[in-house]
């Protein structure tokens, strides 16, 4: 397969400039945000034009204590099919926990403990299993550090793709973000990046606030952040690049210019780095890989694939033909089984260092216990995040303020999007945004945001809120149209409210 050469994530937000892009060799597209059969035209336009697109997950939660949900891997496998993907993406993260039940609604990072690694290492494992095509994973932007880490982010990720062969997506954003954020040296993680793990690279904006660097992928792209994909370009040359932008999109000249920057950038570091390796470019055939049939799109080779009816933990809200697959929001029970796709045992990398595997696996009779003890733990961060509950020993409890906060604002972006007429009904955004906040402290977010709207319009009833009558009529005819016959009755109210009190 040739190189992927430098793309964007396709958004339905900017779907006509993407395709008027000039240069656009590729385009990743939220996973969960599309459904095979029902693709937007214009990412249909896109692909009957030969431009290739990468499925990119956010909601499998890899780095999480549970194995792997077979109803989510099963979705993404039938996703890279459908779009006639050369690989699939996802995240080094967790994004949610069994016990207690809890959804983060974004991608939260690992400890870099031995016991986490293990952990990680089964899941993935078991996902290159269920997928049609090699796996790839991107390291994330965190605000927190884990105490009694292990291992730096360069040893986790070297033992990771020597011990499952998978694939590394660097986004060098996040690169920069953990640098702010953590004191973490990018340098170091490149350096110690097998250049044949490499299989493509994210390129995004961000903005600094009281010290704190956030990966909002709603900025430019800042110098500093091309400096590092200069930094890669040099020591390595990367099979495919991409723009990532989510939220408050530029005008169109202006996405174009961000766009062309990365290419300059590129050129620049390949005139001036002569000894840089080049990337195996990432391989459709081999074990595992997706067979095409006619027309070039992949077909599978045993039974079809289930639908998965989730959707993303990362906060993409479901767009355009997404509504056919019945996107239940984070936190929605996935059909059970297997994936019919043929097995994959893991990327087929070329060069010396494919399937690397050096590494010691984790004695089978130590990971139910590693699996626990992780458990344990991302479930006390994750509930002091979304329930309000005491931060855990030995976090920076400032850190761990921001990064909740930081989750309920993302949760209440999500919640307008899905609801617009809430911050209406509510007398404008800013009104809006703070009787969510006000909302969300103490409660985690709930079966999906469609449900997550629908409760907090009920906590506002249960205290006569809006203060405005006529606004409060306006929001109870608003929820029962959605609810029910009628909001609960003064009883009721009290009832509840006393309840969330004692809470």
């Amino acid at each position: 397969m040739a190189q992927l050469g430098v793309g964007i994530g396709w958004r339905p937000e900017i779907a006509d400039a993407v395709e008027r892009l000039p240069g656009l060799d590729w385009v990743e597209v939220v996973a969960e945000n599309i459904c095979p059969g029902h693709l937007p035209e214009s990412l249909q336009r896109l692909l009957d034009r030969g431009v290739r697109v990468v499925p990119h997950g956010v909601s499998l939660g890899l780095g999480g204590a549970e194995r792997p949900d077979a109803g989510r891997l099963d979705a993404l496998a039938e996703r890279a099919v459908a779009l006639g993907a050369p690989l699939v993406t996802e995240h080094i993260a967790f994004v949610r926990t069994a016990s207690p039940a809890l959804e983060a609604g974004h991608l939260l990072p690992v400890q870099r403990t031995r016991d986490a690694l293990d952990v990680l290492c089964e899941n993935v494992r078991i996902a290159q299993e269920a997928l049609p095509v090699p796996l790839a994973l991107e390291n994330i932007a965190a605000l927190v550090r884990w105490p009694g880490e292990e291992l730096t982010e360069a040893q986790f990720l070297t033992e990771l793709v020597e011990r499952t062969g998978v694939r590394l997506l660097i986004d060098v954003a996040n690169l920069h973000t953990n640098r702010i954020n953590r004191g973490e040296d990018p340098a170091a993680v490149l350096a110690a990046i097998p250049p044949e793990a490499l299989a493509y690279v994210h390129v995004a904006g961000g903005v600094e606030r009281d010290g704190v660097w956030h990966d909002t992928h709603a900025h430019p792209v800042p110098p500093a952040v091309l400096a590092i994909l200069a930094d890669l370009a040099g020591r390595m040359r990367p099979a495919g690049v991409l723009l990532e932008r989510d939220d408050a999109f530029p005008p169109e000249d202006e996405l174009a210019a961000e766009f062309a920057a990365i290419r300059s950038t590129l050129e620049a570091a390949a005139g001036s780095g002569a000894g840089a390796l080049a990337v195996p470019a990432v391989a459709v055939a081999g074990v595992g890989a997706a067979v095409p049939a006619a027309g070039g799109v992949p077909a599978p080779a045993a039974a079809a694939v289930a639908v998965d009816g989730g959707s993303p933990a990362a906060g993409a809200v479901p767009a355009g033909a997404a509504a056919a697959c019945g996107s239940a929001g984070p936190g929605a029970a996935a059909p059970g089984g297997s994936s019919g796709a043929p097995a994959a045992t893991g990327p087929v990398l070329g060069g010396a260092g494919a399937q690397a595997a050096s590494g010691a696996a984790a004695a089978p009779d130590r990971l139910p216990a590693a699996r626990t003890r992780v458990g344990l733990e991302q479930a006390a961060l994750l509930s002091a995040l979304v329930a309000g509950t005491p931060v855990p020993e030995g976090f920076d409890r400032q850190r761990v303020r921001v990064q909740a906060r930081a989750l309920a604002a993302k949760r209440a972006d999500i919640v307008a999007k899905v609801a617009p007429e809430l911050p209406e009904l509510l007398g404008g955004r800013k009104a809006f945004r703070e009787a969510f906040l006000g909302y969300a402290r103490r409660r985690p977010l709930p079966g999906g945001y469609r449900r997550d709207a629908l409760d907090f319009a009920e906590h506002l009833l249960v205290r006569d809120l809006p203060a405005d009558p006529a606004a409060r009529r306006r929001l109870t005819v608003w929820w029962r149209d959605r609810a029910g016959p009628k909001p609960p009755g003064r009883i009721v109210r009290w009832a509840r409210a006393l309840t969330g009190r004692a809470a």
